[in-house]
């Protein structure tokens, strides 16, 4: 890696004899599975920044980008599209850093966060000079993190949300949908304002209640310990996403502050709700709040890629024998099943044990169950 300047150069060109140069800041695991889906492309070429110079160093040797640099103008300087992959806290810092560079006349810049009308807006007040903003979101995420765990099949099947202003030339979002095509994920315009109602309301209103969830039986644990010790299971896998970096979903809810004070209003009238049908005693009340709920919830799409990570897991009875466990993993093995991690959550005497089987991809876990039913293992999910 040289100070400064953009390296490793292993430009592409197109039929015209030039390159399409796509400048990625922040090429960890959104970043660099945007890399992957473009690199080796025709015509393309990837270029990666970061302000660590051994995170250049790491892209280059990972073969995520084509260049790295640690220069922010090296980084931009004619590049024809620049990604934003930065926190959503320092988005306004780089599209006021790029603001001030000489950009290619007609470069697109687009960013990756979860909310959309702040830097929107701001994006038009800074009235990039010879640039178009467009804001977008690919919805789809891991539970790993980091370029490590950055894979260009990451978006396939998802969702990729664009927000254009009124005001941006047609000509201009459909290259960008053309480039993006490149991920498989199902491109969806849609207004800024919009789009943070939706996924203030499908996201980060579920981390909120999450965390709120996780802290009121913290509070209870205090004085007695069983509430951690019995919080197993189903408790641990509804709240999961309470363990989601503090930082990053400060800035989220901040960006989408006024949406989510609106959410939680509502939240609490769905409470209120809930209580008056305790207070009255309403069984059949209960009983309809939740087959409504069960309603929706079965017409939501399974196989479908979101906000949330899906979890691909299933749990199996098993005897509590020496070498069950491992017979277990050599099957799947043996099948060529990737399986991501396995969790043993009880086994005493007299008791069968039971395993969590989690798996990266749903097509690895529906074959899993096949297998281990055939087996005549109890599977259950």
């Amino acid at each position: 890696m040289i100070e400064g300047k953009a390296v490793h150069e292993t430009s592409q060109t197109t039929p015209n004899g030039k390159a399409l140069r796509i400048a990625i800041f922040g090429v960890g695991l959104i970043g660099g599975s945007l890399a992957l889906c473009w690199k080796g492309k025709p015509g393309l070429t990837i270029v990666g920044h970061s302000v660590n110079a051994a995170s250049v160093d790491k892209y280059l040797a990972l073969g995520v980008v084509d260049e790295a640099t640690t220069s922010v103008e090296a980084a931009a300087a004619d590049a024809d599209v620049i990604v934003l992959c930065v926190p959503v806290g320092m988005l306004d810092d780089y599209l006021k850093r790029l603001s001030e560079l000489p950009l290619k006349a007609g470069c697109i810049i687009t960013d990756v966060g979860s909310t959309k009308a702040s830097v929107v807006s701001y994006a038009e007040r800074l009235k990039l000079s010879g640039a178009v903003f467009i804001g977008g979101h690919p919805m789809a995420g891991s539970e790993r993190s980091g370029v490590e765990a950055a894979t260009p099949d990451l978006y396939e099947n998802a969702f990729y949300v664009l927000t254009p202003s009124p005001g941006t030339p047609p000509e201009t979002i459909e290259r960008l949908e053309e480039l993006l095509r490149w991920t498989r994920a199902n491109i969806v315009k849609i207004e800024a304002g919009l789009h943070d109602d939706i996924v203030g309301a499908i996201s980060h209103l579920p981390h909120i209640i999450a965390v709120a969830l996780v802290n009121q039986i913290a509070g209870y644990n205090e004085s007695n310990d069983l509430y951690r010790r019995l919080a197993a299971g189903g408790f641990r896998d509804i709240t999961r996403i309470a363990s989601s970096d503090p930082y990053i979903w400060r800035d989220i809810l901040l960006g989408n502050r006024d949406v989510l004070l609106k959410l939680l209003a509502d939240w609490r009238g769905e409470i209120a709700a809930f209580e008056r049908l305790l207070e009255d005693r309403d069984g059949e009340g209960i009983v309809e709040r939740f087959s409504g709920a069960g309603r929706f919830r079965d017409n939501l799409p399974e196989r479908r890629k979101g906000m949330i990570t899906s979890l691909h897991e299933c749990y199996v009875d098993v005897p509590d024998q020496p070498g069950i466990v491992g017979r277990i993993a050599t099957e799947l093995g043996q099948a060529r099943i990737n399986l991501s991690n396995l969790h043993i959550i009880e086994s005493r005497e007299d008791v069968p044990g039971v395993l969590r089987l989690s798996f990266r991809h749903g097509e690895d876990l529906d074959r899993a169950v096949e297998l281990l039913r055939t087996l005549q293992y109890s599977v259950y999910f």
